[in-house]
């Protein structure tokens, strides 16, 4: 979707308070964004004009090539996640992952990816762990990741399934001996999420943002683009399987 960016000013400027009941125009809110330091430690008080005031899609995106797309997802994942790592990205297999409790809230994590196949994305954890608990009652799942100074973003969601017994005692005897301290038989668990959409995003100045989708069909995978590499906003089907 569109948005609109409004640019922050670096600098030694200190930030012009409005009482919170006061009622606040756009135009005003730009003014202040405008002389708002950046770096300027926030308060409660002046944390949205804060907000406002910080830059975002500040990193450098690659070229995306529509021509180089793989029928599935999981090979420009890989693809993704190496370019991440080769331009310097922190610790690029962390993600976020999303689970809904009992009462239907949803609940999110930082966890790490163990791996990725035509089986799915792959993670581990207790089984008496908040979100054993959670996965046990409801199997399914979102995970995010986020790589900033490409500005790319991988979103992947669907069912969980658990690995076998084997793979998952092989999981947790690759792990150090201190990791694996206290942690008694059968409870580490490695899960899988079996994707039914995974959207590779990039963000990209103008806000029509490049939307790379794939969407589990019958046989196989339905891909869709979208976004200013198309040269329209509408979804574009590339992928002769609709």
């Amino acid at each position: 979707c569109r948005g609109h960016l409004e640019p922050g000013v670096p600098g030694p400027h200190r930030a012009r308070l409005i009482p919170s009941r006061e009622r606040v125009s756009p135009q005003s809110i730009r003014d202040i964004v405008g002389t708002m330091s950046i770096a300027q430690p926030p308060s409660l008080s002046d944390i949205r004009e804060w907000l406002r005031a910080q830059p975002s899609l500040t990193g450098a995106a690659p070229t995306l090539d529509l021509a180089e797309l793989p029928e599935d997802p999981e090979p420009l994942f890989v693809d993704w996640i190496g370019e991440a790592a080769e331009s310097g990205v922190a610790e690029p297999h962390t993600a976020t992952l999303a689970t809904v409790d009992d009462d239907g809230i949803p609940d999110a994590r930082t966890l790490i990816l163990k791996n990725v196949d035509a089986r799915g994305w792959s993670f581990a954890g207790a089984r008496s762990s908040r979100k054993g608990q959670q996965i046990a009652a409801r199997p399914a799942a979102a995970l995010n990741f986020w790589w900033q100074p490409l500005r790319r973003a991988v979103r992947v969601r669907g069912m969980i399934r658990e690995a076998s017994p084997v793979e998952s005692a092989a999981d947790l005897a690759a792990r150090s001996a201190e990791a694996r301290g206290g942690i008694a038989p059968g409870e580490w668990v490695l899960w899988r999420i079996v994707a039914t959409r995974v959207e590779f995003w990039q963000g990209s100045a103008d806000r029509n943002h490049n939307r790379i989708i794939y969407r589990r069909a019958e046989d196989g995978w339905q891909r869709t683009v979208m976004g200013s590499i198309t040269g329209v906003e509408s979804d574009q089907i590339v992928d002769g399987r609709a």
